[in-house]
């Protein structure tokens, strides 16, 4: 009997541990860092889905010697495929584009732009933890892609 009892409560911690995280729509919003740790990014609601701005740099203007800009200018999205704005700056840029809660910890059906490249991709995202964010940009299918950790600050 006592051997009962024991397995009970293991299988009953176990069950409330693996259920004790889960999230609401509304669990990503805030400040992230990104993977490398040289942008924040805030994620706010935008109407019912959800997006993304540049709101900090490390390294906000262009350097001393720089190609690509004016040194001690902040940084510009000089990689936007669309002339007209490759004059915005990064900082303000909104690269995460409405993302719908899908349940289970999980949005989809967004957009991701990075300005390293100027490419836009698909994607989704799974809040692994309240700190830790899962981003995944591809093309076409989820496959054929990568995925971003993003922590928070």
């Amino acid at each position: 009997m006592k051997k009962i009892s024991v397995f009970m409560l293991i299988g009953i911690f176990l069950f409330l541990a693996v259920t004790s995280f889960a999230s609401s729509p509304d669990d990503i919003l805030g400040v992230w860092f990104n993977q490398e740790k040289d942008a924040k990014i805030e994620i706010f609601k935008c109407w019912e889905k959800y997006c993304g701005k540049v709101v900090w740099l490390k390294d906000p203007n262009y350097p001393e010697g720089s190609k690509d800009g004016i040194p001690g200018m902040p940084k510009l999205d000089h990689n936007s495929p669309d002339p007209d704005l490759r004059k915005a700056p990064v900082i303000g840029l909104q690269i995460v584009h409405d993302f719908a809660f899908a349940g289970d910890n999980r949005w989809k059906g967004g957009k991701v732009y990075d300005p390293k490249n100027g490419k836009t991709y698909s994607g989704k995202m799974t809040l692994v933890s309240p700190n830790e964010l899962h981003l995944r940009g591809f093309i076409g299918i989820s496959l054929i892609g990568r995925t971003a950790v993003w922590s928070r600050e």
